[in-house]
């Protein structure tokens, strides 16, 4: 019976796709800001290429609880 109970809050928990996908921003701005306060550059996809960001160039800031 635990089983079941663990897998319908894991369910009800990943239905709420908003909650994902704040969480997941605050990860992403918490990572960025991470980087830029150690001076290192991040890595994305741009046109079909990887592009280094320098840490001066990173948009990030501290997320309100």
């Amino acid at each position: 019976m635990a089983d079941n109970f663990g897998n319908d809050r894991i369910s009800e928990l990943l239905a709420d796709r908003e909650k994902i996908n704040q969480a997941l921003a605050k990860a992403v701005q918490d990572a960025l800001l991470k980087h830029k306060q150690a001076g290192n550059p991040v890595a994305i996809w741009r046109d079909g290429k990887v592009v280094w960001i320098p840490p001066e160039e990173i948009f990030a800031e501290k997320h309100k609880p």
